[in-house]
């Protein structure tokens, strides 16, 4: 618990790097339930939710070593198969650890998810997937249960391209008998990275990244050394706190193709793009940016993490801009927030219409969600006054080090616990 105390209106300017993409992290992390030995796991984001995977592994027999972005893991679990509640239940990521439970020991029982209360998020399609992998599922008592004699490869087809639910079939897959094509699957870099991970370990894996990936099943794994690709969502923030500070903040570690078409929309607003020696330069007047409108997608479409920070940008551009939200039912919590701070935005079903230019002042608000809780970071950095921003603990599970970071660029910004 926590909050950040905010004196805005400051002007920030300097060098900002992102760090390991979290929504790697976490499934990879899972995913060394998988085969014995040693893992050496590089660029890992410092942050709540990785440590909360850690314990998570650590009670089902792992052991690990976690300095400053490198975590090595020694698998040394023979027959822990249940993730407990009181772990479980703090992150959605948590149920990632029944992939890898089914195939190492075909059996895993683990807690119904917690997270952010953005939506209601349900894991049927996780269950229907190893359901036709062969697994046995029962529900009772607030767990899942799921049990197989052997998973067999299957043909599975999503009704929607979950990348929870593609996360955890590919990890169910990898050691299963034959072949398993899943259909309609997400295209996320984080389904790539994953992949990518596995197939270091010697996964036979074909298409990730595309809408039908194949999954020829192999007799085993080994471990190995990878590093994590760099956070999208966090790129995506960085580019717009540049864009409210006039591009005087440069942004290090950064993957273009990542982002989609969040960047795409930028560009067609007037945001111009420079990349140079692993560092991106962000142009673009305020004053002078055009609204527009947004239409949240599964990737490559506009990412739904980045909505909240969106709305903030738009908050201040002259104009009337739309944003439609698909994916998640309950994300516009930060609305509320946002225009206690002066924003003019009104909602009507999934879409909200937000008027600009608006004058940020300080206020004091709440974080009701990770991103949403980005976005009122973004508002108070560039707000008349002090902002107060509850519940930041929502904030941490996503930004490694975002006070000392932002206080780098010249932010006057503190954490009271």
């Amino acid at each position: 618990m926590g909050r950040y105390i905010i004196n805005g209106g400051k002007q920030l300017s300097g060098i900002i790097e992102v760090s390991g993409a979290k929504n790697s992290a976490l499934p990879i992390l899972m995913s060394t339930l998988i085969a014995k030995g040693d893992y050496k796991i590089k660029n890992i984001p410092v942050l709540k939710d990785v440590d909360t995977s850690l314990q998570l592994l650590k009670s089902m027999g792992l052991d690990f070593t976690h300095i400053n972005n490198e975590v090595i893991i020694k698998n040394n679990n023979d027959k822990t198969t249940e993730a407990p509640y009181d772990l479980a239940n703090k992150m959605r990521a948590s149920f990632w650890v029944m992939g890898p439970l089914l195939a190492r020991f075909g059996e895993g029982k683990v807690s119904l998810p917690g997270g952010c209360a953005i939506g209601t998020r349900p894991v049927d399609l996780h269950l229907k997937g190893f359901e036709k992998l062969g697994a046995k599922i029962k529900m009772e008592h607030g767990y899942v249960h799921a049990k197989a004699d052997k998973l067999k490869g299957a043909k599975i087809n999503l009704d929607f391209p979950s990348v929870g639910a593609t996360i955890n079939l590919i990890m169910a897959s990898v050691l299963a008998e034959g072949e398993t094509t899943i259909n309609n699957s997400a295209h996320e870099p984080e389904v790539v990275d994953l992949a990518n991970f596995l197939q270091s370990m010697g996964a036979n894996i074909v298409g990730a990244g595309t809408d039908k990936i194949k999954i020829i099943g192999v007799k085993e794994l080994k471990p190995n050394e990878y590093e994590i690709i760099p956070d999208r969502i966090e790129a995506g923030t960085f580019i717009i706190l540049s864009l409210l500070f006039g591009g005087q903040i440069k942004i290090k570690n950064v993957n273009i193709d990542h982002l989609g078409e969040f960047i795409k929309i930028l560009e067609k607003m007037g945001v111009g793009f420079l990349y140079e020696n692993k560092v991106l330069s962000v142009s673009g007047d305020l004053k002078k940016l055009k609204h527009s409108k947004v239409v949240t997608k599964p990737f490559p479409g506009f990412a739904t993490d980045l909505q909240a920070q969106m709305m903030t940008l738009f908050s201040l551009i002259s104009g009337k801009s739309e944003i439609k939200e698909t994916i998640f039912e309950n994300r516009f919590m930060h609305v509320n927030e946002l225009c206690r701070m002066g924003a003019n935005i009104k909602v009507e079903g999934n879409k909200a219409s937000i008027i600009g230019p608006c004058q940020f002042s300080g206020a004091e608000v709440s974080a009701t969600d990770l991103r949403a809780g980005a976005s009122l970071v973004l508002a108070g950095l560039v707000a008349t006054g002090i902002t107060t921003i509850n519940e930041v603990q929502h904030i941490e599970r996503g930004y490694e080090k975002l006070v000392e970071r932002l206080q780098k660029l010249g932010a006057i910004i503190r954490k009271e616990d």
